[in-house]
């Protein structure tokens, strides 16, 4: 496979992931910047590495380090970082031929059909996760799930799953929780 026809199907293979499903269900437009240009930056640092008498894992470890950064730099939900590595994945894929050559072409099919399993909105319907602020201190488990179902609709219309206290303020009478529940049919 030439090289064109890769950094070709990488680029495919990136709008298909941005456009096709990120972009449609999550409607950050900063993350279509992010992920279009980490793919492309990391296909063409791998694609010169690939020419040069530099050491490719140099050149990973680098990335790695600038991915890690800038992850810190701007919160990201566990989706985004999701999406932001396979965009980084699929540039590598691009970047590096292997041999047989159908490898690269098979491995970004396998990176987005994932991501279109995983995030597919029939997959987990129903289960949300929410992190709420509440305007009291709440420090009995049983009572915050009362608390959180009448909340959310009831506890006819959703079964609270788990909860995750982040924080509980007991000068200002406030509780910050993760709430993981389900709406119930």
């Amino acid at each position: 496979m030439s090289r064109a026809v890769l950094i070709s199907t990488d680029l495919v293979a990136v709008l298909v992931l941005v456009f096709g499903l990120y972009f449609p269900r999550n409607r950050r437009r900063d993350m279509v910047v992010a992920l279009l240009g980490v793919n492309v930056a990391v296909m063409a640092i791998a694609t010169t590495f690939t020419y040069a008498e530099v050491n490719l894992g140099l050149g990973l470890g680098l990335f790695g380090v600038l991915s890690i950064i800038r992850l810190r730099s701007a919160e990201l939900g566990q989706q985004e970082i999701a999406y932001y590595f396979c965009s980084l994945a699929l540039g590598l894929l691009g970047g590096v031929q292997f041999e047989p050559t159908y490898v690269s072409p098979l491995l970004m099919a396998a990176v987005i059909a994932t991501l279109w399993l995983g995030d597919h909105q029939a997959l987990l319907r129903g289960h949300v996760h929410q992190n709420m602020i509440l305007d009291r201190a709440y420090t009995d488990n049983n009572e915050l799930i009362l608390v959180l179902e009448n909340l959310l609709g009831g506890s006819d219309v959703v079964s609270v799953r788990r909860v995750r206290i982040r924080r509980v303020d007991l000068v200002n009478d406030s509780t910050n929780v993760d709430v993981y529940y389900r709406m119930r049919s």
